[in-house]
């Protein structure tokens, strides 16, 4: 499944100030390696609710960090199971790719994440 097109991926990249905050919501935590095959990866995600809370998967949010933004979610969906999303052939243009990860649990505390997907 092809999660960034060339075109877009040729799009000026957004500048996003980095902030850290500390939060209760859910963890995001990539479990592919940043850099990858730009032919053919697997991209594999877990969401970690705290607390007891439930990840609440409609919130499942995925922007391509470019101007403009890019919503990538419908191509991610498909590959959404419970708290991971695993996609098993996945495929970009070479080059680095920021992608902000958005979620909110049941509780409704948000968390994000940007990934820096880099294919070679």
């Amino acid at each position: 499944m092809k999660l960034i097109t060339e075109e877009e991926a040729k799009a000026p990249n957004l500048q996003v100030p980095t902030t850290r905050a500390i939060t209760r919501g859910p963890g995001i935590s990539l479990q592919t390696p940043l850099e990858v095959s730009a032919k053919s990866f697997a991209f594999k995600l877990a969401f970690e609710p705290r607390g007891g809370a439930k990840i609440d998967a409609s919130s499942i949010k995925f922007e391509y960090l470019k101007q403009p933004i890019v919503d990538l979610t419908a191509r991610f969906k498909p590959g959404l199971n419970g708290n991971t999303l695993e996609l098993a052939q996945a495929s970009v243009p070479v080059g680095t790719h920021p992608i902000r990860v958005w979620v909110r649990d049941s509780e409704g505390r948000e968390a994000q994440t940007t990934i820096q997907l880099t294919a070679k």
